[in-house]
């Protein structure tokens, strides 16, 4: 069985909701044939958020991680490659400290690169006929940060980790006019799409 640890944040900057946050609440634990799925919803505020998140890890020993974000602006479901060793963003976190130029760790590489299979995600979340891509870039707010605690964690082991971000769902759309939404069951649908891959990598 393999276990995968799902989180997500609560909402921030002032909104009410944050779709990753309602996509780790809708997912079971037996929802995915062969997973054990631990979710769990993040505060976003940068002295907490990685601290929960590592104690997670140490409860819980995953044999993967994926870590959700709202990216608002964003059309697909998008995948992120890379992991920065910096926190750099002009807005606060929910404890109302604002980071600029600083770097996550002193002593660490500049960046990560996901430990995920990022393109068998696309294609498979795709192949459900969601939207999905590849990103470059996961800002340098608490989604990168969190990203790149998880890769520094792991780096040197056999846990695969990485962060999605997931666009702005359909109900925030009033609080968001203009920028694209896709709907809650969407994201669901590839959250579990992307546990599948990684049983069905185990299976192999």
């Amino acid at each position: 069985m393999l276990r995968v640890l799902l989180t997500g944040f609560e909402p921030f900057n002032h909104a009410k909701l944050n779709p990753s946050e309602q996509l780790v609440l809708r997912i079971g634990k037996d929802d995915v044939p062969g997973a054990q799925i631990i979710t769990k919803v993040l505060p976003v505020v940068y002295s907490e958020a990685s601290k929960e998140l590592l104690a997670l890890v140490e409860e819980h020993k995953p044999d993967a991680v994926i870590s959700f974000g709202q990216a608002e602006g964003r059309s697909p479901i998008s995948v992120e490659r890379f992991a920065v060793n910096l926190d750099d963003a002009s807005i606060a976190d929910n404890s109302g400290v604002t980071r600029v130029d600083q770097k996550i760790h002193s002593d660490s590489p500049t960046a990560y690169e996901s430990t995920l299979p990022i393109k068998e995600f696309v294609t498979a979340i795709k192949a459900e006929g969601v939207a999905a891509s590849i990103s470059m870039s996961a800002g340098a707010f608490l989604c990168n940060h969190v990203f790149y605690e998880l890769q520094n964690t792991f780096s040197g082991t056999n846990v695969v980790s990485g962060f999605v971000h997931v666009p702005l769902m359909n109900e925030q759309a009033e609080d968001f006019p203009g920028l694209p939404t896709m709907h809650l069951d969407q994201m669901v649908l590839a959250a579990k799409t992307m546990v599948a891959v990684l049983v069905a990598r185990t299976s192999d």
